[in-house]
């Protein structure tokens, strides 16, 4: 399904099976929403499983002006949820996918039925000095484009950080839906680096204050806390939110979903179970 955005943009929506209630998921930044089948396929007994590409991400269509502030992703995602269903949906949103639920909640409180965050993106305070320096956008920018085929991909990031962490499932599923096949047989990052790093560098993000109206069962899962990552933000997260629950997965790292899709997938049956 293809659904009209702001900013020119068509988002790209994907029907990942099941049957029951819809579910939507949300994808984090540089992945897509097609690298969430595995996690899916747990999912299928219980809902079925919708997701969507962000702009500039996967199957949707650039931004005019190139603009990715988060509020651009918001629209992106009360787009696709005006399409789905007229209904309060249940939620995944992992990373910036997470903080994009929280922005919609704010703006339209009702939408969600419940959410499921995996380390989502919600900042204690604004910090504008990370849109001018960002670690996380100079490694975007350094990112390869383009690789002999997606099988060359597939091996290169199998063998390496940060990807090599991946189920291997779902790290097929990322090359397959996030790469584009070229005519002379190479393979090419459908989100250009550039286009990623200004992902990162974009304003607009979720602040612990943005939580404070949401009253929306929601789960905050982290993996392992290190100082300065994301998951040393969840306990605050979940404190901030009305009705948050925090959850944990000590083996786990910031692509947990990916990373262990049966154990996340486990995780959010249960939590689906209790509403």
């Amino acid at each position: 399904m293809q659904v009209q955005s702001s900013d020119g943009v068509t988002v790209a929506v994907h029907d990942l099976g099941g049957d029951g209630p819809p579910l939507i998921i949300c994808h984090a930044t540089g992945f897509c929403g097609g690298a969430y089948g595995p996690l899916a396929e747990h999912l299928a007994g219980e809902r079925h499983v919708w997701a969507l590409d962000f702009r500039g991400h996967g199957d949707s269509t650039f931004p005019d002006g190139e603009r990715y502030d988060w509020d651009g992703a918001a629209d992106d995602l009360q787009a696709v949820l005006a399409e789905l269903t007229d209904e309060p949906i249940d939620s995944i949103g992992h990373s910036m996918g997470g903080a994009a639920l929280m922005l919609v909640e704010a703006r339209q409180p009702g939408t969600l039925r419940s959410a499921y965050l995996y380390e989502p993106i919600v900042v204690p305070t604004v910090r504008p000095e990370l849109a001018v320096q960002n670690p996380m956008a100079d490694a975007a920018r350094r990112r390869r484009a383009e690789f002999p085929s997606k099988a060359d991909a597939l091996w290169r990031y199998a063998t390496k950080t940060p990807l090599g962490v991946l189920n291997a499932a779902s790290l097929a599923a990322y090359v397959e839906h996030g790469f584009e096949d070229l005519p002379d047989g190479t393979a090419r990052l459908k989100l250009p680096p550039a286009h990623e790093a200004a992902v990162f560098e974009a304003t607009g993000k979720a602040t612990l204050e943005t939580l404070a109206s949401i009253d929306t069962p929601v789960a905050v899962a982290i993996g392992i806390v290190e100082e300065m990552r994301p998951a040393a933000w969840g306990p605050a997260i979940a404190e901030a939110l009305v009705n948050g629950r925090l959850l944990t997965f000590p083996t786990l790292g910031h692509f947990g979903p990916l990373e262990d899709p049966a154990a996340v997938g486990a995780s959010v049956v249960d939590w689906l179970s209790q509403r």
